[in-house]
């Protein structure tokens, strides 16, 4: 019993403000291990159900294409499957030569889905033998900020990924949060006072003021 429970243990669903759980595993791109490859830049993880198939193949052409604004972002991408590596190279250069587009991030072979198992990918009530579509954003710190979930038959929203990044680095780097809908260039709001010395400073603060606890203002 005590063995079951430490396996358990071992493949808690990660959550936002967590330590990202390292591996080092086989992809597309050779060896690779996350914390070496997370260092100093942001990572989006994403996994899809399987290779050869049509809303997969839709989503990984679309991270293919969105590759160098991600990099511009200072973000690398990995993706990850319940396939072989074979697999994952003949469905890349399948795509390549019917589309034109090049899934050339790392893409990783979780046979033995210990990945998939460590990140919570796998949703028996959904599939037991593929990896829903999950969606990893880790910091150069390796903590998770963001977690997606997506069931096996709808495509992810890559705007919605792409917009969530760019809030997530403009957060951090301002000490700001982000409204609903918010979009690069839009005002952002003011963290609320935690102290009175706090609140006695928002009261000439300039910006769209609704009332102290909520304010907002262009950076």
């Amino acid at each position: 019993m005590e063995e079951v429970t430490q396996k358990e243990q071992a493949y808690t669903m990660p959550r936002i403000g967590d330590k990202a759980p390292d591996f080092e595993v086989m992809t597309t791109q050779g060896m690779l291990k996350l914390s070496d490859y997370n260092k100093g830049n942001w990572v989006v993880m994403f996994s899809h159900p399987a290779d050869f198939t049509p809303v997969c193949t839709t989503e990984m052409s679309a991270f293919a294409e969105e590759k160098e604004w991600f990099e511009s972002q200072n973000t690398k991408l990995i993706g990850l499957s319940i396939d072989s590596i074979h697999s994952h190279i003949a469905w890349v250069a399948n795509v390549k030569e019917r589309t034109g587009i090049y899934m050339d991030f790392p893409i990783i072979a979780d046979l033995d889905m210990h990945v998939a198992k460590l990140y919570g990918m796998l949703h028996p009530g959904e599939a037991s033998t593929a990896a829903v579509r999950a969606v990893f954003f880790m910091d150069p710190e390796g903590i998770i900020r963001l977690i997606m979930y997506y069931p096996l038959n709808i495509g992810r929203n890559m705007d919605e990924i792409k917009r969530a990044l760019v809030a997530l680095q403009t957060a951090d780097t301002n000490g700001v949060a982000c409204p609903v809908n918010w979009r690069k260039g839009d005002k952002v709001i003011v963290p609320p006072p935690k102290t009175l010395k706090d609140y006695e400073a928002t009261e000439n603060m300039e910006g769209d003021k609704t009332d102290f606890y909520l304010i907002k203002r262009d950076l």
